[in-house]
């Protein structure tokens, strides 16, 4: 039985990457792999929490008198929905608004700190 849906799970992915390839979208490819490798993600809540309380110390979530309104495919939110665990869409848009507008570029600043360290520092090893 697990060899079966492993035969589907390669089928299917072999038919998305056809379709994706066709689009010209390696996104969806990447996305179905993280999807079939974890069986899905899912944002724990102690970060769900900790990202909105860090949002609401900010003071970014003091006021709630904003609208948003726009038009995502529903294939996007299904699969955020999924990748968070977050139920309802104005939970799911607040956190990725929370999440972005609380970057901290770590990447960007770990990038420009390469190279930096002196050579001859001894690391304990």
């Amino acid at each position: 039985m697990a060899k079966a849906s492993a035969n589907k799970s390669s089928t299917l992915l072999r038919a998305k990457r056809r379709r994706a390839a066709s689009k010209g979208s390696s996104v969806l490819i990447k996305t179905f792999k993280r999807e079939l490798a974890t069986k899905g993600l899912v944002v724990s809540k102690a970060r769900f929490e900790a990202v909105m309380l860090a949002a609401e110390q900010s003071g970014l979530l003091s006021e709630k008198g904003s609208r948003i309104g726009g038009r995502v495919s529903p294939a996007l939110v299904r699969q955020a929905k999924r990748q968070t665990g977050i139920e309802t869409d104005t939970d799911l848009i607040e956190f990725a608004l929370a999440t972005v507008a609380l970057e901290d570029n770590f990447a960007e600043a770990f990038k420009e700190s390469r190279g930096k360290v002196d050579p001859a520092l001894k690391l304990g090893l």
